[in-house]
């Protein structure tokens, strides 16, 4: 049985600087990007062009998604399995090559930091990557490799 999720979210562009786009210098790569429900999420682009190094971008968000996404999957199945997990960080890395006509993410290296309760417990922590991997709806989402360098210790 298959189920249908429907998603939305608002971007607004907040960067006119008064003329608009009149030209490449000329305009903020500033914007806004809301939902309803969460506080909005300040959007630029790269700082590499033109965007302001404070401020989230597309990049960064994509990275960001496929690394909570990974996170929940990884929980979920962790707690079936009953593997407790008591801490858990995430040092994501994605990179991207830049073309004449564009760009795309060629892969992303997600470096899962688990602290389990018990030393029996590490073997199938680092086993269920694998199971959160193929559960990860952004990861079977994207056209790119996604690998995994966890790490499990005990705490």
């Amino acid at each position: 049985m298959s189920h249908l999720h429907t998603y939305a979210t608002t971007v607004t562009w907040t960067g006119n600087r008064g003329t608009g786009t009149s030209g490449y210098r000329d305009y903020d790569r500033a914007h806004e990007l809301t939902a309803d429900g969460p506080a909005p999420i300040a959007g630029s682009s790269d700082p590499a062009f033109r965007g302001d190094p404070a401020r989230w971008n597309p990049e960064q968000l994509l990275l960001g998604a496929l690394s909570q996404c990974h996170l929940l999957s990884y929980l979920h199945v962790c707690a079936v399995a009953g593997v407790v997990v008591t801490a858990y960080a995430d040092h994501a890395t994605g990179t991207m090559t830049q073309t004449a006509t564009g760009g795309h993410f060629t892969e992303a290296t997600l470096r899962p930091h688990v602290t389990v309760a018990s030393p029996d417990m590490v073997e199938a922590a680092v086993r269920l990557h694998e199971d959160a991997q193929k559960a990860c709806f952004i990861a079977s989402s994207v056209n790119f490799p996604v690998h995994h360098e966890p790490t499990v210790e005990v705490g």
